[in-house]
Order: structure tokens, then sequence, then C-alpha cells
């Protein structure tokens, strides 16, 4: 019987930790350099339309949807 290669082994657990240490160092300097907006600023770079009370629904002066009947 073939003995286990425990030197292999330990070569390819070091591998794959120093390969997610590297991928964490990535992403934090990402995250970094591109910081997200806190949470009140999201939509005021001007790109999204504002919503505005002239829909076809809001048609007859109010703010519930239509009813089917």
């Amino acid at each position: 019987m073939a003995k286990t290669n425990f030197q292999y082994e330990k070569r390819q657990k070091e591998l794959e930790k120093k390969k997610k240490a590297e991928e964490k160092a990535r992403r934090k300097l990402e995250a970094k350099n591109n910081p997200k907006p806190a949470d009140g600023e999201e939509g005021t770079d001007g790109d999204a339309p504002e919503a505005d009370d002239t829909d076809a629904d809001a048609a007859d002066g109010t703010d519930a949807p239509a009813q089917p009947q």
C-alpha cells in the first residue's frame, strides 16, 4: 500500500491559505479605493429619475391604485 505524502498535502493547504489571504487583501484594497455611499446618500448622484405624481394610476387625485370592479 502506498504511503500518504503529507508534505504534498501540507504544501497544498499552505498554497490555498496564501491564495485566500491574497484574495481578501485584494478585496479589502478595492473596498478602500471604491467606498460605497452611506445609507442616506444612495441615488443622490442625479442619474436616477425622480418619482412624480403624474402617473396614470394617480390621475384621479388619490394615492391608492385603481381597484378592479
